[in-house]
């Protein structure tokens, strides 16, 4: 790259943190002589994203027995040349007791193919240690959690699935609910993830590694990764560290 790491990796950090791309340019115009245009930035931070997910996607993980997985619903703008907008969704899984975002996918449909490839994903990372699987009373959710955790350790006992109906007064998912909180704060002003699936899955892939990695969690006044994996980042740039990992 013609910018150097520490520039490169604040603007992804900055972006992270609620700072737009435009207001990112803006600040490097204060402080760089060498300015970046928001479009470099934005090019940073889905190139960098989708590098440091391939390493953290193949971390296996310690976590607890349970367990959270919902979804979002978002509008993406179709394209740049085009007017209207796709109904797309945010499928997640967190565990309960490291809250650490075990699985994610941004996708088109919210389908049992794209709930099984989240749950899948989770399955990968966790290997055994799952035993029940809260979600809400989406019908999908039953033959997607058979069908990918199936039976484990030999046994014929299948992962317990703890389904929450609202609506029923069942209450609610909390911990993951919580943390959909704090990426609609974040994504409240995206404009349409610029027209493309694959960015904004990227983009969003970004913010599952600053939740895991970069950011504290209040509750537990340190980041999610230091208790689900054995990783140490020793520096302050966690982001940097990251990408050098990834290479």
């Amino acid at each position: 790259m013609r910018n150097n790491p520490q520039k490169v990796t604040c603007a992804v950090d900055l972006f992270y943190r609620g700072v737009s791309t435009r207001k990112v340019q803006e600040h490097f115009k204060a402080f760089y002589p060498h300015n970046s245009s928001h479009k470099s930035i934005y090019k940073w931070i889905v190139k960098y994203s989708k590098m440091i997910s391939q390493f953290t996607d193949n971390l296996k993980l310690k976590v607890g027995q349970e367990i959270q997985t919902d979804e979002m619903q978002y509008s993406r703008r179709k394209s740049h040349h085009r007017k209207g907008v796709d109904t797309n969704w945010f499928i997640d899984a967190i565990d309960t007791e490291t809250r650490f975002m075990v699985a994610s996918e941004y996708v088109k449909h919210r389908e049992q193919a794209n709930l099984k490839r989240v749950l899948r994903k989770a399955k990968n990372k966790t290997e055994n240690q799952i035993k029940v699987i809260t979600t809400d009373g989406l019908p999908a959710y039953s033959r997607a959690i058979k069908s990918q955790f199936g039976y484990h350790r030999f046994q014929r006992k299948e992962v317990v699935h703890n389904v929450l109906n609202i609506s029923a007064g069942d209450g609610f998912n909390i911990m993951i609910e919580r943390l959909h909180n704090n990426i609609r704060q974040r994504t409240k002003t995206f404009r349409g993830f610029h027209g493309s699936v694959e960015s904004a899955n990227a983009i969003m892939k970004g913010w599952e590694i600053y939740y895991n990695f970069i950011t504290r969690h209040q509750s537990l006044n340190k980041c999610p990764y230091e208790l689900a994996t054995d990783l140490r980042l020793n520096s302050e740039n966690k982001w940097l560290e990251l990408i050098k990992l990834s290479k």
